[in-house]
């Protein structure tokens, strides 16, 4: 039985760092429809700003911060210099530009920072909790983790659905002809879309890094398993990528714990196969024709 319960919140914790990456994917399907391939690479890459800093004897938090606001701007930027331009013509343009993108800043990582690993600080106890004199598999950082997952999935369900901003977001994404004729700034709201997504990678960067060990591949099974949770949850549904995220934590986690750990990336397409054949749009995706 502890060993089901020390799985069980092993697969929370690691599910909800692939809710926070899968958050990431779903705000910029929405807000620019791509699918961002780069998306681990960008958090990588500010989740190494980050280190530098706090390397340097900067306190954690500045760091993080600082993370955040250089992927802010790092998204920004590559949309301009790079999306922009094959925005508008065949949908893999911009597929096959974030895949290079992808192998671009993994090459510059390695060059500016090394691939030796690193370890990176996390801001709270990785001790668990102890229950009745029994310490489980769940410690405070953790508990971090998830409760920053939930914060940015409350904020995107608000801004898409609350705010005038997120309306102009998805109208963009959508239909960017009729927006411009309403008056609406497409070009600024696509990149604002990949800036914010930019945020949201590098917060799960900074999560899945954190009392680990780094190096400029780190994010590469996070990206994976964060597609299938997002592809799992359904790609317009950031409670879906949440959901899809726990989910597939809690399924790898006990494959690893009962099976054996070789069978984990074997159990992750096993998931995605069946979501696509039984249900392509996700859990939470909607059949019906969507309205703006």
């Amino acid at each position: 039985m502890q060993r089901f319960v020390d799985l069980t919140l092993n697969g929370i914790s690691q599910g909800a760092i692939y809710a926070a990456f899968a958050l990431a994917l779903v705000l910029i399907w929405r807000s620019t429809r791509v699918v961002n391939f780069a998306q681990g690479a960008m958090a990588m890459l500010t989740t190494y700003v980050a280190l530098t800093l706090i390397e340097s004897g900067q306190p954690y938090w500045v760091g993080f911060a600082v993370a955040l606001a250089a992927g802010f701007v790092l998204g920004a930027v590559l949309e301009r210099l790079l999306i922009r331009p094959v925005e508008g013509g065949p949908e893999l343009n911009a597929v096959i530009v974030t895949l290079g993108l992808f192998v671009a800043l993994q090459a510059l990582a390695a060059i500016l920072f090394g691939s030796a690993y690193e370890s990176f600080p996390a801001p709270f106890s990785l001790t668990g909790f102890s229950v009745g004199g029994t310490t489980v598999a769940f410690t405070p950082f953790n508990a971090f983790v998830v409760l920053a997952v939930l914060a940015v999935m409350l904020a995107l369900v608000a801004l898409f659905r609350l705010t005038d901003l997120g309306l102009r977001m998805r109208a963009s994404a959508l239909h960017q002809e009729v927006s411009r004729l309403l008056g609406i700034r497409v070009g600024r709201l696509l990149t604002l879309g990949w800036a914010l997504a930019a945020v949201v990678g590098s917060l799960a960067g900074l999560l899945i890094a954190g009392g680990s060990l780094i190096h400029p591949a780190y994010m590469d099974p996070v990206i994976v398993f964060g597609f299938v949770a997002a592809v799992l949850g359904g790609l317009d549904s950031p409670p879906g990528a949440v959901v899809g995220g726990l989910l597939v934590g809690l399924a790898l986690s006990y494959v690893s714990g009962y099976l054996g750990s070789e069978l984990v990336a074997l159990a992750a397409l096993a998931i995605l196969v069946l979501v696509l054949l039984a249900r392509p749009r996700g859990l939470f995706g909607r059949t019906t024709e969507r309205k703006v």
